[in-house]
C-alpha cells in the first residue's frame, strides 16, 4: 500500500524504515497522498510530528476513533493522551 487512500486519522502504523523503525505511532493527518503526519507522544509529540511516507509505514487494522473526534470537536488533548493510546500497541506488537 502506497496510498493514504485507506489511512484513517487515528489509525495504528508501525515504522519499518528509518531511524524510528519498529516504533508504533497513530497517524494524526493525511498530508497528500503519499504522506501522514505520525506521532506518538514520546519521542513524536504533538508540536513537532513526523511526515512519514506511507511505503515506509506498516499500518494495522485498529483506527482509534477516539482521537479523530477529539480533533474534530476541538477537545484537548496532550502527549500523555496519545501515550496512553500507544501504550497498549508498543506491549504487544512491537518486536523487542
Amino acid at each position: 500500500m502506497d496510498s493514504t487512500n485507506d489511512i484513517a486519522i487515528g489509525q495504528v502504523v508501525r515504522s519499518k524504515a528509518g531511524r524510528d523503525k519498529g516504533n508504533i505511532f497513530l497517524v494524526l493527518s493525511v498530508v497528500d497522498d503519499k504522506n501522514v503526519l505520525i506521532v506518538d507522544g514520546n519521542i513524536r509529540k504533538l508540536d513537532n510530528p513526523k511526515k512519514k511516507k506511507v511505503k515506509h509505514l506498516i499500518v494495522y487494522n485498529t483506527v482509534l476513533s477516539e482521537l479523530e473526534y477529539r480533533l474534530n470537536n476541538n477537545i484537548k488533548f496532550n502527549n500523555a493522551y496519545i501515550r496512553k493510546l500507544v501504550e497498549p500497541f508498543n506491549k504487544s506488537l512491537k518486536i523487542v
